[in-house]
């Protein structure tokens, strides 16, 4: 009897790792969708496919509030910063690399841009002004299990930059990034979506 139950104990334990495993959701080690907490620590950008094209919006500030004051159309800048698409319309260029536009609302510019995945978790952000002026940072992923356990889109770094306090009023985890980019093909910072 004692061997049954050391063998039904066993084949439990598999049975429930194995639907954990099975209930995370499937990502390849060449997929940049999901949320990236910026290199600065300052924001997070939700990523996901939109027809074809990879798409990013801030879902997350560490100082809420923020709005696009150097846009260069004076329509837009009093838009709010949260939920603003800031990559633009990457497409697969080659194996690990998108390429399209990023937009710096620090400057109120749009650059061309690439992003690559240096590990399952780090993405390689680059953009490039008049083609070869280029710069980058590294990007570090948020596990779904950081968001969920926190019940909002806010992740707490384990040192705010510059001693900032995160904030607390963050949007619903749910928003869909495929929802506030242009329909078109063209660029929300140069054709006023707002």
């Amino acid at each position: 009897m004692a061997k049954f139950a050391a063998l039904y104990a066993t084949f439990a334990i598999w049975l429930i790792a194995s639907n954990a495993a099975a209930a995370q959701p499937a990502r390849s080690p060449t997929d940049p969708t999901g949320e990236w907490l910026v290199a600065k620590q300052y924001a997070r950008v939700k990523i996901a496919e939109c027809d074809g094209r990879l798409w990013g919006v801030v879902a997350w500030e560490a100082q809420p509030g923020g709005i696009d004051k150097k846009n260069p159309d004076p329509n837009l800048r009093s838009r709010p910063t949260l939920g603003m698409p800031i990559l633009l319309g990457m497409t697969h260029s080659k194996s690990n690399q998108w390429d399209g536009k990023i937009y710096n609302s620090e400057d109120g510019h749009t650059y061309s841009a690439n992003i690559s995945l240096v590990d399952p978790n780090t993405l390689r952000v680059q953009g490039c002004f008049l083609g070869f002026l280029c710069g980058g940072e590294n990007w570090t992923r948020v596990e779904p299990q950081d968001v969920a356990a926190t019940g909002s889109t806010q992740r707490t770094p384990a040192k705010p930059p510059n001693n900032r306090k995160m904030a607390s009023s963050q949007p619903d985890p749910n928003d869909d990034v495929c929802s506030k980019t242009p329909a078109s093909t063209g660029f929300s910072h140069e054709r006023g979506l707002k």
